[in-house]
């Protein structure tokens, strides 16, 4: 990973021209999507703890993530932010160490939430921006270039409405938040509104009712980046899931049939290598 993988990550922030920042979970993931054209991406909690054979929200160390990312980057040159929960820790100051042990490994960012992990409560609204000012100020003080998204995860987790989201949001950008995101509003048109109530980049989780919509119609609203979450990681769940069961349950192997012929897999794992 170059030295400015930071500067190259935020220069592909442009509101109105959402990029897709693909989460993946593993070398292999990682390579295919940057065969296949991706300009950046990411780690997911989810999906690394799926892989892990634990639940999501709080069972990863930031010891395993910052591992995780490792691997992620060293299999691409492209650059990569850190899903990185809560920030491993309630306190201001473990965000901001969190930050720098990020920006070590190598990461052109991360993103912070403001949910009180295991729980799904979310942090008092002024702890939470005191928690991201204190990565803010970690990352300016990097010497680097260095990412740093705020999440207001309540529309999410079901713990605040969009007007407390949008509050909060606006606490993160006067804490110094590059890049905001707010996961999964209840529709378009609040979207829409999230991204007219500031001038920060908006990241859009691309899972559930957003999937029905195109990389235009979120340009149209003013989106610049498009996570994928654990959409893709539950998608090769639902393959596995799905073939599993057609050959214990019912003894069917045709799934199997469906499978990418190895050499081509092969082939596409050489492109995508750093």
């Amino acid at each position: 990973m170059t030295r400015d993988a930071g500067a190259a990550f935020r220069a592909l922030h442009v509101r109105g021209r959402p990029f897709v920042l693909v989460n993946v979970w593993d070398a292999g993931t990682a390579r295919m999507m940057a065969a296949l054209g991706a300009q950046a991406l990411a780690t997911s909690s989810a999906a690394q703890a799926f892989g892990l054979g634990r639940p999501d929200g709080g069972s990863l160390t930031r010891d395993e993530a910052l591992a995780h990312a490792q691997e992620i980057l060293a299999a691409t040159a492209l650059p990569v932010q850190g899903d990185f929960e809560n920030g491993f820790g309630d306190d201001p100051e473990t965000c901001a160490q969190t930050v720098r042990l990020a920006a070590e490994v190598g990461l052109a960012g991360i993103c912070i939430e403001d949910t009180m992990l295991p729980t799904d409560n979310a942090y008092d609204a002024d702890f939470a921006a005191a928690r991201i000012a204190a990565a803010a100020s970690a990352a300016r003080a990097l010497g680097r270039d260095f990412v740093l998204t705020a999440r207001a995860d309540g529309l999410l987790t079901g713990r605040y409405g969009l007007d407390e989201a949008l509050r909060r949001l606006a606490a993160f950008e006067a804490a110094g938040a590059d890049c905001l995101y707010a996961p999964l509003p209840g529709s378009m048109d609040d979207l829409a509104a999230i991204c007219a109530a500031t001038t920060r980049p908006i990241n859009a989780l691309v899972a559930g009712w957003a999937t029905g919509h195109s990389a235009a119609d979120f340009a149209a609203i003013g989106v610049a980046r498009l996570s994928l979450g654990s959409s893709l990681a539950r998608l090769s769940q639902r393959v596995v899931h799905d073939a599993g069961r057609a050959m214990l349950e019912g003894g069917d192997f045709a799934a199997l049939a469906r499978g990418m012929p190895g050499a081509e897999v092969d082939a596409l794992l050489a492109a995508g290598a750093r």
